[in-house]
Formats: C-alpha cells, sequence, structure tokens
C-alpha cells in the first residue's frame, strides 16, 4: 500500500465575505488567536505524517509563501533580542526545505479545478486534500485518524460530521452503509440535496484522502453547480471503480470562510488556550452581561 506522503491546500479562492479585510490580506492568512488559519490546517497535516505540502495559490497570494519561508531578518532580530521562546516556536512551525510546493490556478473554475492544478505535483500516489477554510479542534487531529483509517483500507477517505438535518441541503452529504474498520461503506454522495431528500445528515467537512485516478476524471469533468467543476461530481464517477469510506470525526470544526465561524474559531481556540483562557473567559462573561439588554431586544 502506497503511504499518503503529500497534502494539497486549495488556496486561491478571493475571501470576498471578509471585504475589506482581504483586500490585500489573502483570507488564509486572518489570524486566530495568534496564527494564521492556514498554519492550523498545516499543523494538522503534519501531525498526520504528511511530508510535502502542496498549495494551489492565485494572484495575490505570495505572502503565504513568505510565511512559509525563512525570514533571516526576523530571526536575526528575535535571537539578537533573547527572545528565544519566539524564536524556537517560529523554527518548529517552519517547514524543512523541499516540503513546500506552490503551483497556480490561474481561472477559478472551482474546487475540483484547483485539486486538478496539483496533478503534477501530486503524481502517482494517494493524496490529502484539506480546505484551509475548515479547522478543527480536537486531541487528535482529524487527518491523522484519517490517515491510520487509510492504512486499513487502502481506498480513498472522506471526513464527515452530523449536522441539523433541516440544514443538510446546504451542505455536500453522504449515505451511510455498513461499518468497516474504524469507519463506514459510502453509499451515496450528493452536492447541496433538495430539502427532504438527503441520504443522511452526515456533511463532507472538508477532509479526505483520495487516489489519483481522480486527476484522469477531473481532466475531463464538465461543469456542475455554479458553473465550476465540482470535486463530488468526479469522486462520484471514481466511486463507480473505488470504494469510499467516511470517516466520522467528533471534535470541533469551524468554518472560517464565513464571519460568524471565523470569530467563533477565535473564542474557542483562545478557550482552549491553557496559557489565556481564564482571561479569555472571564472577559467573554463580562461583555455578554453588559450586552445582554441589548441582545433581549434584538431578540424581541
Amino acid at each position: 500500500m502506497r503511504k499518503v506522503r503529500k497534502a494539497v491546500f486549495p488556496v486561491a479562492g478571493l475571501g470576498t465575505r471578509f471585504l475589506p479585510a482581504t483586500k490585500a490580506i489573502p483570507k488564509e492568512m486572518l489570524t486566530v488567536v495568534d496564527k494564521p488559519v492556514i498554519q492550523y490546517v498545516v499543523d494538522e497535516a503534519r501531525e498526520a505524517g504528511i511530508e510535502h505540502f502542496i498549495f494551489v495559490t492565485g494572484r495575490n497570494k505570495a505572502v503565504i509563501e513568505d510565511h512559509f519561508d525563512v525570514q533571516f531578518e526576523l530571526y536575526d532580530t528575535l535571537a539578537q533580542r533573547g527572545k528565544g521562546d519566539q524564536l524556537d516556536r517560529l523554527q518548529r512551525l517552519q517547514p524543512s526545505p523541499g516540503q513546500t510546493s506552490f503551483t497556480r490556478q490561474q481561472v477559478p473554475l472551482g474546487l475540483g479545478h484547483a485539486v486538478w492544478c496539483a496533478r503534477e505535483l501530486v503524481g502517482d500516489e494517494p493524496f490529502a486534500l484539506l480546505l484551509p477554510d475548515m479547522i478543527m479542534q480536537s486531541e487528535k487531529s482529524c487527518t491523522r485518524d484519517m490517515v491510520e483509517l487509510y492504512e486499513q483500507t487502502g481506498d480513498n477517505i472522506i471526513a464527515v460530521q452530523e449536522c441539523d438535518p433541516a440544514e443538510a441541503h446546504k451542505y455536500g452529504i453522504v449515505g451511510r452503509g455498513e461499518a468497516a474498520h474504524t469507519g463506514f461503506r459510502i453509499t451515496e454522495m450528493v452536492e447541496k440535496p433538495k430539502p427532504g431528500t438527503a441520504p443522511s445528515n452526515l456533511f463532507i467537512n472538508g477532509r479526505y484522502i483520495l487516489q489519483p485516478e481522480i486527476f484522469s476524471i477531473l481532466e475531463s469533468q464538465e461543469k456542475g453547480t455554479g458553473n465550476e467543476i465540482q470535486l463530488t461530481d468526479a469522486m462520484l464517477k471514481l466511486r463507480q471503480k473505488q470504494s469510499f469510506y467516511g470517516y466520522h470525526y467528533q471534535g470541533r470544526t469551524f468554518d472560517c470562510g464565513s464571519p460568524e465561524g471565523f470569530i467563533e474559531a477565535n473564542v474557542a481556540f483562545a478557550l482552549w488556550r491553557k496559557d489565556i483562557n481564564q482571561g479569555m473567559a472571564g472577559v467573554i462573561r463580562g461583555l455578554l452581561d453588559e450586552f445582554e439588554p441589548l441582545l433581549r431586544r434584538a431578540a424581541g
């Protein structure tokens, strides 16, 4: 069985829901507490044993490449000022030489097209796909558990979570078959099903392990929903030849592609941090007390 060594991160999106903040700063570089969103996702992949990080970028995304590069002046300044702890932390987050690759998605044709743009860098081997808008919070990373399931099956893996059944029409939904290993067989995949028609309330949360045969399907994939090349459509075709397994992730997922999810992630990760959570808990309680009259008026 071929090891999952590479991960693809589609980071070409414009982030229009965060304007004007994202006019000059990529949405992936917005910070949750004290780390950019993209750093959380790369850290998750690294914990899962990923060795090569592939970023599918667009225009005005050069700062992402700079973030994962060595900054000699900064490192030297920190060393001279005796800030060894900060320097050590930065160096621990720094990928080794040759571990990062960047390719362009010149035309915004959707997630499926972004994945296809990474084909030459991935080559003929399985790969992880992590959507940077979605960041996870759990003791053990979602991708690490998915890699363990892949090592049991050797097939395609999709991470899912439960949503309110009334909200299923907003997501990509899978059908749940019999249990297998530490996951289950996927029987269906539907992108934003019509209300009342979803096969389950298990939504795809932005983490995948895919076989390289997906690239040949994406190469000739017709445009689907939103006039874009949809990854789900390509996975449905691949499922005719290969098995797909679902991994039911039990941790927290935050959609940092929306302002509400981004703010929620900041609160949750601040409370997760032992060095600042007590102070932040007091601040949050104080704000809730202060704004309670306004919240009551808005609710009623």
